[in-house]
């Protein structure tokens, strides 16, 4: 879908900085997303593939709330090093337009500083500190971000995600929330839980093949009906 063909379905603010990019498509889940009322301030949950422009989703998302809203917007990773990467990232992308910080250290810092910024990547844990010591800044918070929403699931981190979505609900009952994953089991449960609108598309950007591997041969099978494609056999 032409970019240019949900021009009035996109703010102006976001639209000028999409005529910049080297792109004039949307992916199917980035087009699904905008239907589904990205830029009306709905939760979206959006379960695709690795490489299917999920992130782009949030980008749009969180670029609107600060540059239309004029609110704050959180991203949540599930590690360090994933917060490192994405800020360097967005960094990069957005720096000259808006102010972008992460927030990983001290668990007993209110992170006072991080208010004069538009963008915050932070993981759960710190940002369940942040909430706990009461940190101003959090009420100014628009739209919230939550990558690898499937962890949920995890007996690790899963509790402190859960709690801080909660919290963040509570405090916040009309922030706008964005999740993503690739591996859902049960994303319209988990969308109805966040009152989100569900974006599902099985489109990659490279086609994904099935096999077995036995002997030293690998058979690949048609994905639509799960049926062997002999003879299409790889050698070791």
């Amino acid at each position: 879908m032409k970019i240019e063909e949900l021009k009035e379905f996109i703010p102006t603010a976001v639209y000028t900085l999409l005529e910049d990019e080297p792109f004039d498509t949307f992916r199917p889940s980035q087009f699904k997303a905008v239907q589904a009322g990205l830029f009306e301030d709905k939760n979206i949950l959006v379960c695709t593939p690795t490489g299917s422009g999920k992130t782009y989703v949030a980008e749009l998302g969180f670029l609107d709330t600060i540059l239309r809203g004029g609110k704050k917007a959180l991203y949540i990773v599930p590690l360090k090093a994933l917060a490192n990467e994405k800020h360097t990232e967005f960094i990069k992308k957005y720096g000259n337009k808006i102010k972008i910080a992460k927030s990983l250290g001290d668990k007993d810092a209110t992170d006072a500083h991080l208010a004069k910024y538009d963008l915050i990547i932070t993981t759960s844990e710190k940002l369940d500190s942040l909430m706990r010591h009461h940190t101003p800044w959090l009420t100014d918070i628009g739209c919230v971000v939550i990558d690898e929403i499937h962890l949920l699931n995890d007996t690790g981190r899963g509790p402190t995600l859960e709690i801080v979505i909660t919290m963040l609900r509570t405090l916040i009952p009309n922030i706008k929330l964005i999740g993503l994953s690739a591996t859902i089991g049960n994303p319209q449960e988990l969308a109805d839980w966040l009152e989100a609108e569900l974006v599902v598309d099985s489109w990659r950007p490279t086609e994904l093949h099935k096999g077995i591997y036995l002997d030293g041969k690998v058979e690949f099978f048609d994905t639509k009906t799960n049926e062997g494609k002999h003879p299409s056999l790889c050698q070791k």
